[in-house]
């Protein structure tokens, strides 16, 4: 009985910690409202439906556990969809689609990651799809040149 109880807490344990590994994605206007309690920046996943390199991030590098953690203590993630003309939200005292707010970072390819600084007006682009220690090593560069719009 013992042995039962111990595996079964082994495996709610187990189970908590792999739902911790994810990246806590939000929607740009959550991300906006966090940074405004506590800067951080905000990495902007621009992404579309049939995009097949957006789809494989997801699956391989996103779910990558150096990622997961990097992107969750340094940045606000977001994701927004380059085609969405439904959904809209406030920015800076205007409306914005994803679409749009897509097309004012000057988007045009798929995926991109937009980094926006923590005063949210300078922005940077790590376009391409990247294995997990590539995009690591991106995002590391802009980290480390000081990308705070200072």
């Amino acid at each position: 009985m013992k042995k039962l109880i111990l595996l079964i807490s082994f495996v709610l344990i187990g189970i908590t910690v792999q739902a911790q590994e994810k990246i806590e994605w939000m929607k740009f206007e959550e991300a906006v409202a966090a940074n405004q309690k506590d800067p951080k920046m905000l990495l902007v996943d621009v992404y579309t439906d049939w995009c097949g390199w957006c789809k494989k991030m997801d699956a391989l590098t996103f779910k990558d556990p150096e990622v997961v953690s990097y992107i969750n203590e340094r940045f606000y993630a977001v994701k927004l969809n380059a085609e969405d003309t439904e959904r809209t939200f406030d920015f800076m005292g205007k409306e914005y689609s994803e679409a749009k707010m897509a097309a004012v970072m000057r988007v045009q390819s798929y995926p991109n990651f937009v980094i926006i600084d923590e005063t949210l007006k300078n922005i940077t682009q790590l376009p391409g799809y990247r294995e997990p220690d590539q995009f690591l090593e991106g995002l590391g560069l802009i980290v480390k040149k000081g990308f705070r719009g200072q």
